[in-house]
């Protein structure tokens, strides 16, 4: 790796880099989407697609309608990243003309993607061959946590939801509202009840994984008056996960905890240099907190889902945020149930706390969601009231809980299909 002796950054200056660039001031209304799904040939389920067949059929599917960007995840999720549009319903409209042609293009050479939160058959292999993602797993194993970082690379999936950060006058109640909610959309999104080939008794496998990873990269950032300054207090001292070279793309990883303020500082000198400041922006899209501040919010705590569901989710979750009567009514809802990250992933909608709050909010969410979703939410809003999430209906779907029929349940392909 290029070695240099250049100045570092410094704490102060790479504080406010981070702190200006965590909000953005502005009108609320502009809505992102992001979809993961698993990747797998009908005809070898239980096989990672070859990572030569993977890039050739994604590289073969061009532009798509709604102006989706494709990338691929460590164990071969492909992603789907929608623009900004104007608002849910539009983002939902680009974001399902996107999936299907993706789907459409994936089936001509023989694949299949599958809409559930964690892989319910495969066990946890990285295909991606990335610098980035090999740093990664060195780290996770170097810190403690290489089980849950391998299965969090290549065996999840989730729905992202970006919304803009708003006025700055309201930034404190917003992301306040961001965390309070996310137990109860943890437990009404859970679609992940099995895991490489048997149930682990959560109904999201996805968000215990998360759960189980180093809290000071992936826990929620606690946020009071300052938002933008307690993530750059969170961002300084989570540990540096690799060090970037700029010139040759390669990733060197960090096989300690060192904090991104002792680096910047100078206590600790990483990959045999200073840190610069496009360092310390690098390491931002190494945290993976349940809300992260990209200048916009990123709301990173739902399950993937197969339709209606994602839709749904993704409806619901904008309207309780830029609602303002919604919002209203889903803070007062959740607050007996606020932070109960870990027994919405484990107990889901069987808990009773977390079900009456989450039947107030759909009931909320319902009430102010476009028409052109409204059938949607009103079906899951009738899941909720019967204490069930979308793996519910995944696993009524299936059958019951083979991993091989989930996976397939999971997937668009029609009736006869292998």
């Amino acid at each position: 790796m290029t070695t240099s002796h250049a100045q570092g950054i410094g704490l102060d200056a790479a504080a406010a880099h981070i702190a200006g660039s965590a909000l953005r001031d502005g009108p609320l209304g502009c809505v992102g989407l992001e979809l993961e799904s698993h990747l797998l040939d009908p005809l070898s389920p239980g096989e990672p697609v070859a990572w030569d067949r993977l890039t050739r059929s994604v590289d073969a599917c061009g532009p798509l309608p709604g102006g989706s960007r494709i990338t691929v995840e460590p164990g071969g999720q492909v992603e789907l990243s929608a623009p900004p549009a104007p608002d849910v319903a539009a983002a939902v409209l680009g974001l399902r003309a996107d999936h299907a042609t993706l789907t459409a293009a994936l089936a001509a050479d023989g694949l299949a993607l599958a809409l559930i939160g964690t892989d319910p058959l495969r066990p946890p292999r990285r295909v991606n061959r990335a610098a980035r993602y090999a740093a990664m797993e060195d780290h996770f194993a170097a810190v403690g946590c290489a089980d849950a970082g391998a299965r969090m690379m290549t065996s999840t999936a989730a729905l992202q939801v970006n919304l803009d950060a708003g006025p700055a006058a309201g930034w404190s109640d917003r992301l306040a509202l961001a965390h309070r909610l996310g137990p109860v959309l943890v437990a009404v999104s859970a679609c992940s009840p099995l895991a490489a080939g048997r149930p682990g008794g959560w109904r999201s496998t996805r968000q215990q994984i998360w759960g189980e990873l180093d809290s000071a990269r992936c826990g929620p950032v606690l946020t009071g008056d300052d938002p933008a300054a307690e993530w750059a207090a969170y961002a300084l001292a989570a540990p540096v996960m690799l060090v970037r070279d700029p010139v040759t793309g390669t990733a060197e990883p960090v096989r300690a905890r060192v904090p991104l303020a002792d680096w910047v500082t100078g206590e600790s000198r990483l990959g045999g240099r200073a840190a610069t400041e496009a360092d310390v922006d690098y390491h931002l899209t190494t945290l993976f907190p349940p809300v992260r501040l990209r200048g916009y919010l990123e709301i990173r705590y739902l399950d993937t889902a197969p339709e209606p569901w994602w839709p749904a989710l993704a409806a619901v979750t904008t309207t309780l945020m830029d609602d303002p009567v919604a919002a209203g009514r889903a803070a007062d809802a959740c607050a007996p149930v606020a932070g109960r990250w870990s027994d919405a992933a484990r107990l889901g909608l069987a808990d009773a706390a977390l079900r009456t709050a989450a039947v107030a909010c759909l009931t909320a969410a319902l009430d102010a969601t476009p028409p052109a979703l409204s059938a949607e939410v009103g079906s899951l809003l009738e899941l909720v009231i019967r204490g069930q999430s979308p793996g519910d209906a995944l696993l009524e779907r299936a059958g019951g809980s083979d991993p091989l029929a989930v996976l397939r349940a999971a997937t668009d392909l029609p009736e006869g299909r292998p």
